[in-house]
């Protein structure tokens, strides 16, 4: 174990050493185990981050339980659909957002742990956190090995209600060991945790954090002058955002006592603009760029060296350690460099599939079918559905996804190609590029534009795209207000098109 007195976890509640929360971790394991929970059994977590919800995570782990975190930003119709998918045997939360639930959730089919309950508030089925964190349970967790079930992440997916992404104890603990090999974390590191734990880069920051022996600073309803605050107070030295975030940070009012301890902001999550990534790198002076790619099934991905970001702009990276990266052609053959193709990741990183879902699990797993010997087990691997390609030395680029891809006039287009383009011109802040049915075009390539202040001028943005780019990738351009968003913080893709439908409307 870390130093027992070494500081592990800040909240704006108080703070815990490693020590304090281990001991917490392991009574509240056994008291779970004592409720009756058995192997495997699924733990719903439906709070803010803090103290308590770190501690609930790592107690569900340890019992050899199954750890569910729920974004609390989701509507209660999302909440109980996951509650209801993952088949939850316990649901942790408060006695508020309980209410919230309304009857989704049975205290009698399922053991309710309240973090907010006092003994008054304590009926059948329902038990107070903090007396079973403090409780001497002869409780003993459950035996499991690598290859259990740990967490189910639930994220957005194409289509339908979110899908959950079963990640296994070897996965949380490579995934933080290779994280920290290639940010040099050390327990001289303070972590600022904006981004939800139900999100897999979200949840890395707590292994992460924990393998390293560093502090962790956890921040709800990110507010930029908050976030701020938290690094002048704390000494931040390290900070992971998506591109919304990044957007709403860099503009905020930053003085040299929040930002001078800051050694590496890391970008995941998207494509980082490169105004924004300018923009940021004159924030923290002091500090390396780490642009990183990951899917939810492979937990993390890619990483692009600090040392090559100006060298090759665009790109994702290599592999992260501890795992290959392949670009592969349908028939599973290996991509040239420059040539488009699938990104296939491989290794110890890769989860179990999606929870009750084999139809989709065994189209997105499968078994690579080049082996070096014959005779070899199979070898599951992640077929990411993002097409990417390489150059001569074998760094990646983004091209788009094999779902979201557009066909126009006659054509395959990225939409994150014209992206590129309208990052960078006048008075946009945010685009996002998406495609309609049309009867002559096959599809009208749109872009949904924020404007960086003011109006936007449309014909003076279309007149850019038209200066670097042909005419049959030249969108439409439409202004508003804000994106759509997911509850982590993406680009909410799948409900572009009511932008659309919405302007023809009021047309």
């Amino acid at each position: 174990m870390r130093s027992p007195d070494q500081l592990a976890v800040i909240d704006h509640g108080g703070r815990i050493t490693y020590g304090a929360l281990a001991e917490m971790a392991d009574r509240l394991s056994r008291s779970m185990i004592g409720l009756g929970l058995e192997r495997h059994d699924r733990v719903a977590v439906y709070l803010d981050k803090s103290i308590e919800t770190v501690a609930t995570i790592f107690a569900a782990c340890a019992a050899g339980l199954v750890v569910v975190p729920i974004n609390p930003k989701l509507k209660p119709h999302q909440v109980r659909h996951i509650v209801a998918d993952s088949g939850a045997a316990a649901l942790v939360t408060t006695r508020y957002r309980l209410q919230q639930l309304a009857d989704a959730v049975d205290a009698n089919a399922m053991k309710i742990i309240l973090t907010t309950a006092g003994t008054e508030d304590i009926r059948s089925g329902v038990h107070s956190w903090s007396a079973l964190a403090a409780a001497e349970s002869p409780g003993r967790p459950h035996r499991c090995i690598d290859m259990d079930p740990s967490a189910i992440l639930y994220t957005s997916g194409s289509t339908g209600m979110p899908k959950g992404v079963v990640v296994s104890h070897r996965n949380l603990i490579l995934g933080a060991e290779s994280v920290n090999a290639y940010l040099g974390t050390t327990r001289e590191d303070v972590i600022l945790s904006l981004l939800p734990l139900s999100f897999d880069a979200g949840l890395s920051q707590v292994t992460t954090a924990t393998a390293a022996g560093a502090k962790l600073v956890l921040h709800n309803y990110i507010q930029a002058k908050e976030a701020v605050a938290d690094c002048a107070a704390h000494g931040v030295t390290s900070i992971t955002a998506v591109p919304p975030l990044w957007t709403q940070l860099a503009a905020a009012a930053w003085g040299e006592s929040a930002s001078r301890a800051v050694r590496l902001f890391a970008n995941t999550g998207g494509h980082m603009p490169a105004p924004l990534l300018a923009s940021l790198r004159s924030l923290f002076p002091r500090a390396k760029p780490f642009l990183m790619y990951g899917l939810t099934e492979a937990f993390r991905s890619t990483y692009l060296d600090p040392s090559e970001v100006d060298r090759r702009p665009g790109s994702i990276g290599k592999a992260i350690p501890d795992a290959e990266i392949l670009v592969l052609r349908p028939d599973g053959s290996r991509c040239d460099p420059g040539e488009s193709g699938e990104l296939v990741h491989r290794g110890g990183l890769v989860t179990l599939g999606y929870w009750n879902d084999p139809a989709r699990t065994a189209q997105r797993f499968r078994p690579l079918t080049q082996r070096p010997a014959e005779g070899l087990i199979p070898e599951m691997a992640v077929w990411s559905g993002d097409i990417v390609k390489t150059d001569e030395d074998g760094f990646l680029y983004f091209v788009g996804r094999r779902d979201e891809m557009i066909k126009s006039s006659g054509y395959r287009i990225s939409p994150t190609e014209i992206e590129s383009v309208l990052f960078d011109a006048p008075g946009v802040n945010e685009a996002a590029v998406f495609a309609v049915p049309d009867e002559a075009l096959g599809q009208l390539i749109l872009a949904a534009v924020v404007a960086a202040g003011g109006h936007l001028d449309a014909e003076r943005v279309r007149q850019h795209c038209g200066r670097l780019l042909p005419p049959y990738m030249v969108p439409h351009i439409i202004e508003v207000d804000a994106l759509p968003r997911t509850p982590n913080g993406k680009i909410d893709r799948p409900n572009l098109p009511s932008l659309y439908r919405r302007e023809a409307a009021n047309a």
